[in-house]
């Protein structure tokens, strides 16, 4: 089984979520994450997914994708090609005496305090996913109160882009 992450451009309309994750759902496959925003094109959205499988399965995914009306372009997104992000928010429990050490492991990972009250802390994470779990993982010696995680996104490094051509498939 491998970790695949697909890019889509999509039509911004009612249902097109609904349409995508609902073909994944009756092929029996797993959606590991998926996010959604807009792009810098009014009416088009971007959508990354992350999914795991073997190369047959990522193919009939993408092929399942392109009958979707609403999805305009696909691409699946090369780790070694590609940039990918995710954030979480996580409140932590702290007392006088874990404050400092907590502020101390925020400053070492390069994160940020965005939630200071004088028993938690809230703090935004953002990197690869091992960044994350490791953060987690320190954190959890201090007692975590909550967490709120993004699925994965993903960019082209460089000047490649998942361009939209506007092609939309006739159904």
């Amino acid at each position: 089984m491998k970790r695949f992450v697909i890019g889509l451009l999509v039509t911004d309309e009612a249902g097109a979520l609904t349409r995508i994750s609902g073909m994944f759902a009756r092929r029996s496959f797993n959606i590991e994450s998926l996010t959604v925003g807009v792009t810098e094109k009014p009416g088009v959205s971007r959508m990354t997914i992350v999914m795991m499988g073997d190369d047959s399965a990522r193919d009939q995914i993408i092929r399942q994708l392109s009958k979707i009306h609403s999805v305009r372009e696909i691409k699946e997104m090369h780790p070694e090609s590609s940039v990918n992000r995710e954030l979480i928010i996580i409140k932590v429990k702290t007392t006088s005496e874990t404050r400092s050490e907590i502020i101390d492991a925020v400053t070492v990972f390069r994160n940020s305090i965005i939630d200071y009250h004088k028993d938690a802390l809230s703090i935004e994470v953002t990197g690869d996913g091992n960044k994350l779990n490791a953060f987690i993982d320190l954190m959890a010696d201090y007692g975590i109160l909550e967490i709120c995680r993004t699925g994965l996104i993903s960019v082209d490094r460089g000047t490649t882009t998942l361009k939209d051509s506007g092609y939309i498939p006739e159904h």
